[in-house]
């Protein structure tokens, strides 16, 4: 019922910066916790980041803290990531997801997710 599409995901340089955005569809965005996970083939989803509905609340993975910010436009319907001093470590493929539960980083309380955007961090 909601649908998610992630952009601005490439390929940039270790220290490098890149925003993705993630446009939600549905007239019930604010009420919807969103997330950000990342996964390499072969390997399971992990958390990255997540924002309660109000954009009051956020957490993040100890790897991405003090690196990486999530922030959402409701009256866009937006989430994004902003992500700073990117480390060849960062490179996957990243996936918007919406939930019920703020704040979550388990992959199974999120019910909808985007298609994925892939960032490559080179050196």
């Amino acid at each position: 019922q909601v649908q998610l599409v992630e952009s601005g995901g490439g390929l940039v340089q270790a220290g490098g910066s890149l925003r993705l955005s993630c446009a939600a569809s549905g007239r019930t965005f604010s009420s919807y916790a969103m997330g950000w996970f990342r996964q390499d083939p072969g390997k399971e989803r992990e958390f990255v980041a997540a924002i309660s509905g109000s954009g009051n609340t956020a957490a993040y993975a100890d790897s991405v803290k003090g690196r990486f910010t999530i922030s959402r436009d409701n009256a866009k319907n937006t989430v994004y990531l902003q992500m700073n001093s990117l480390k060849p470590e960062d490179t996957a493929v990243y996936y918007c997801a919406a939930g019920r539960k703020g704040g979550s980083s388990s992959k199974d309380d999120y019910a909808y997710w985007g298609q994925g955007t892939q960032i490559t961090v080179s050196s």
